[in-house]
């Protein structure tokens, strides 16, 4: 069975998600920037709105690159130290994080501090592994540091542009290092997708709009609509895959 992972920004998205079947959820901020680390209130939200999802908590202190100094390391392992006390104990928590050297590789150091920052609970590497040069040895080397899951499309661009990369990259990581497939994902060609890669795990942004709230548009902040997940394309998914 292909699990599927939804990625969100917005309060309510979690109950969204649970409800129309989502596996797993990646909760995020910024979305528009790529993604950056929710706010721990905002994490507490999904925790407690979907109890029964694992919810993978974004850590990424800004948009850009993601070579990281050591003072934004610092503030990634003190996010997920916060996020950690923020949410009961017994939740279902995992943490995604990402960093690498100027060259491209495993920023190795940073890595294993993150992960240790997280404790027991379960560390993906996110689509930072898109940029990587060797991706098998990197795959290696990440089950090494304690990453158990790796979220890509297989090079830049959507997955659909990766298939037989990723095809060997579900083959390389086996049950070590799980892979999820993300990157243009949607309803009408996941089953593709799976079926072309073997993946177990697809990731998604489940994009939905409602019209804003306020009456009139606030200048340079409201459009007159706002994003949000949305349970028919989540349930449009989960079809596809015969779930």
């Amino acid at each position: 069975m292909t699990l599927v992972e939804i990625c969100l920004e917005d309060v309510g998205g979690a109950r969204t998600a649970a409800q129309a079947g989502a596996d797993a959820l990646e909760v995020c901020a910024g979305l528009v920037e790529g993604g950056t680390t929710p706010t721990p209130g905002f994490v507490r939200h999904c925790v407690e709105e979907a109890p029964a999802l694992e919810a993978r908590v974004l850590v990424r202190a800004r948009g850009g690159d993601f070579v990281h100094s050591a003072a934004e390391v610092d503030v990634m392992a003190a996010d997920i130290a916060t996020v950690r006390s923020a949410v009961p104990a017994t939740s279902r928590l995992g943490f995604v994080i990402g960093t690498l050297r100027a060259d491209g590789s495993i920023d190795a150091g940073a890595v294993r501090r993150l992960v240790a920052a997280c404790g027991d609970a379960p560390v993906s590497f996110h689509k930072a592994f898109d940029s990587v040069p060797d991706k098998p040895s990197a795959l290696a080397q990440l089950g090494d540091l304690g990453v158990s899951r790796v979220l890509t499309s297989g090079g830049p661009g959507p997955a659909l542009d990766h298939l037989p990369v990723l095809a060997e990259l579900v083959r390389l990581g086996g049950d070590t290092v799980r892979i999820a497939v993300g990157g243009g994902v949607r309803p009408a060609n996941v089953a593709r997708i799976v079926a072309a890669t073997g993946a177990r795990e697809v990731h998604l942004r489940a994009l939905g709009t409602v019209a804003s709230a306020g009456g009139a548009a606030s200048a340079g902040y409201d459009d007159g609509t706002r994003s949000v997940t949305s349970r028919d394309v989540v349930a449009e998914v989960m079809a596809a895959l015969g779930r």
